[in-house]
């Protein structure tokens, strides 16, 4: 369900652009920690970083501050940039033919941390204190917990009893998980954040909690050292530019996958309208395929250039339009699993405020849980980045993830704004959004609403969920081979803001398929 709260107040004032100021996040709590950075003066990038800091809470399955950010935002004054925050492999690390899904051996350097005190420090108004408070109190206090995140913890209750630490912070005393509406404290998460709030990054990379890390990995098998939490450095993104409906779009190279999402657009926008669902569905299908054929090509720069090539989208629309590519292709095995998982994972919020600043940002722990391993004196989960889920990599790598937050501009002037959560779905989430919206001219929140597919081994799989079924293609299957699925959430989810022209306003949108909310109000 997504909730939505209007707040009227004054006129805008001169100095700023935008009659309001607005958030879509994927918790309530989160958005309502942004709406209150808002209402202490803060911008959008406050209103970001307390948004993330409190998901790392309310929302540990998909993503905490041992996971990976990356994030892409407009300043007032029009500048485009990004942040790379993702974990990073060891120094220590030696490739092994042994592959781990979860555990101790699977964890690397976090980043969530860094990239969101690179995101306040250069850019946010308030303190870091005012935009870590809602986190904790939130840990410290207790939240109740809402039943999406209930139901995913209990989902990987069989793994996560294995360890000492997790048992400790997300079970309860008699072995069982917590339900829906329960009080969660989490006393020990919430003075990690403190120390992060007192000293900055030294308070996490440095320190007390670094020892802990490092203590506690060490000792069962994994290879994290101070060293490499010392020297950990959230970075400047790449971005990579489109073009899409005669507006720029914006988004951010390895290791984000925005290269893949400009492509899939640029093909689209070369494909005639399509007049019906059945139409829409393969033309996006189609693109997508294609543009999913490339994704191990983008570390090479020509091979960049070709995918970032409007003309180059051109060609291979008229291939579709021809007739001339092979429509249905088989994954290849060796993909890493995290391109073909089944769950979808991450969390996403982006936020606008009446200055100009957008920012859209992505943070994740991997799968589910992540690795499942918490430290016991620490109250947080590790991202996995070792261990073949995510691909291969060598020791100083980033990990790379089809994360791809993502703005649309015109004349310098941000229209829309987005990016999702669910693993590999998350680019066909955010370009079928896109799509929707320009060009199909769809409201905001319809757009997010309608359905989604997913080119997927030898069907194209379509989002068919109660709701959706009455607005969906009707495809023959013994024509084209197609897979209708009864399930929310599983085609990604989408927390988006976009620009009404004609009012200078914001409006912000949640995905009806999860439990997220957009706030929106006027500024004084």
């Amino acid at each position: 369900m997504v909730f939505l709260i209007v707040f009227v107040s004054c006129k805008q004032q001169i100095n700023k652009p935008y009659l309001n100021n607005t958030i879509a996040a994927a918790h309530p709590l989160a958005s309502k920690a942004g709406k209150a950075m808002f209402e202490q003066g803060g911008n959008a990038f406050d209103a970001a970083v307390s948004a993330a800091f409190t998901l790392a809470v309310v929302e540990p399955s998909m993503s905490g501050i041992g996971g990976r950010l990356q994030a892409i935002y407009q300043t007032e004054t029009g500048k485009i940039g990004g942040v790379d925050a993702a974990t990073q492999v060891p120094k220590n690390y030696i490739p092994s033919e042994e592959k781990n899904a979860y555990g101790y051996k699977t964890i690397g350097i976090p980043g969530v941390v860094a990239g969101l005190l690179k995101l306040h420090s250069e850019h946010g108004k308030l303190t870091l204190s005012q935009v870590m408070q809602p986190a904790i109190l939130y840990a410290q206090n207790g939240f109740q917990l809402l039943s999406g995140e209930a139901i995913r913890q209990q989902s990987v209750k069989e793994i996560t009893v294995q360890f000492k630490g997790t048992k400790k912070h997300f079970l309860k005393e008699d072995g069982t998980s917590f339900n829906a509406g329960e009080l969660i404290v989490q006393k020990e998460l919430a003075n990690t954040l403190k120390q992060i709030a007192a000293q900055g990054k030294a308070g996490f990379y440095e320190g007390a909690v670094a020892e802990k890390m490092v203590e506690d990995i060490q000792s069962n098998g994994g290879i994290l050292t101070l060293e490499d939490l010392k020297n950990y450095k959230a970075l400047d993104s790449e971005i990579v530019t489109g073009l899409f409906q005669g507006n720029q779009v914006h988004s951010l190279y390895l290791p984000s996958f925005g290269a893949i999402s400009i492509q899939i657009l640029q093909i689209l926008d070369n494909l005639p309208n399509s007049t019906t669902e059945e139409e829409w569905a393969l033309a996006v299908g189609d693109a997508t395929k294609i543009a999913y054929s490339q994704r191990k090509h983008q570390v090479d720069r020509d091979s960049l250039t070709k995918i970032l090539s409007y003309d180059n989208a051109k060609t291979i629309a008229e291939s579709i339009v021809g007739g001339t590519h092979k429509r249905v292709a088989q994954i290849p095995s060796e993909l890493p699993k995290s391109w073909t998982v089944a769950m979808g994972h991450t969390s996403h919020l982006t936020t606008a405020d009446a200055y100009g600043n957008v920012v859209s940002l992505t943070q994740t722990v991997g799968p589910n849980m992540g690795s499942k391993v918490a430290t016991e004196d620490l109250g947080f989960l590790y991202a996995v980045t070792l261990g073949g889920y995510l691909g291969e990599y060598k020791p100083g790598d980033r990990s790379n993830s089809h994360i791809s937050p993502t703005l649309f501009t015109k004349n310098n002037q941000v229209l829309l704004a987005l990016g999702a959560a669910g693993g590999s779905r998350i680019v066909t989430a955010v370009t079928q959004v896109a799509h929707r919206y320009f060009s199909e001219k769809h409201t905001l929140k319809k757009s997010i609403m309608l359905p989604r597919v997913y080119p997927y081994k030898d069907s194209l799989w379509i989002e068919a969920h109660e709701g959706l079924a009455s607005l969906n293609a009707k495809l023959d299957p013994s024509v084209f081979p197609v897979k209708m699925i009864d399930e929310k959430a599983r085609f990604g989810r989408v927390h988006a803001v976009a620009l009404d022209t004609l009012t200078n306003s914001w409006i912000g949108a949640a995905d009806p398929d999860w439990e997220g909310t957009a706030v929106y109000f006027e500024t004084p």
